[in-house]
């Protein structure tokens, strides 16, 4: 099959598949990895990361890339914050609570940066839910959880991001108080919640 053939096929094949296709997908269709890269450093096909492919990267926002490449992960820590509300700047890179078996090879890419959360598989269900961000669907935990996590990695988070954090919620009208001392048992950060949160309620 010629050169062109070949890649009017993958392009098809990115196509079918939202603007991602994987290598075993290209390889199904009977098209070689050595093809696939020739493409690549052609300039034709656009390695998004090991294994992942598109034809043009404006095809998608940052939130689409996290969106698809990452639909197990929950947003957790400053990533959870901000799609909340309760910071206003976009914080520099994905932060995203994966499982710990979770090869490690998945998250090395260029962009978006993403920054894992290695978590326990049972861990990594307590108080999870939905949220949609600019049409995309994202894993993400409640937001007692997502406190009680800050309260926990405190000293991996910016002071003022922190403060802020705390802030926002004992300032929501939605916040859930008992759940939150569910969660702060979950994550054995009771005594936190208590001196940090307790003392404004």
């Amino acid at each position: 099959m010629a050169q062109k053939d070949i890649l009017e096929k993958v392009i098809n094949e990115i196509e079918k598949h939202g603007g991602i296709v994987k290598k075993e997908q290209l390889s199904a269709l009977g098209i070689d990895y050595r093809r696939i890269l020739s493409f690549v450093e052609s300039g034709q096909l656009i390695r998004i990361k090991n294994g992942y492919y598109t034809d043009r990267m404006d095809r998608f926002t940052e939130e689409e890339l996290i969106a698809k490449l990452f639909p197990d992960a929950k947003l957790c820590m400053e990533s959870a914050l901000y799609a909340y509300g309760y910071i206003k700047e976009k914080p520099f890179g994905w932060r995203l609570a994966v499982d710990k078996n979770t090869s490690k090879s998945r998250f090395s890419m260029d962009y978006p940066k993403v920054i894992p959360y290695y978590t326990e598989p049972d861990a990594l269900e307590i108080g999870a839910t939905k949220i949609i961000l600019d049409g995309n669907e994202f894993g993400i935990y409640e937001k007692e959880r997502m406190i009680c996590d800050c309260l926990k990695y405190e000293s991996k988070m910016e002071r003022e991001t922190f403060q802020a954090a705390i802030q926002a919620y004992i300032k929501d009208e939605e916040k859930d108080i008992s759940l939150l001392l569910e969660y702060a048992r979950e994550r054995k950060v009771v005594g936190k919640v208590q001196s940090l949160i307790g003392v404004w309620l």
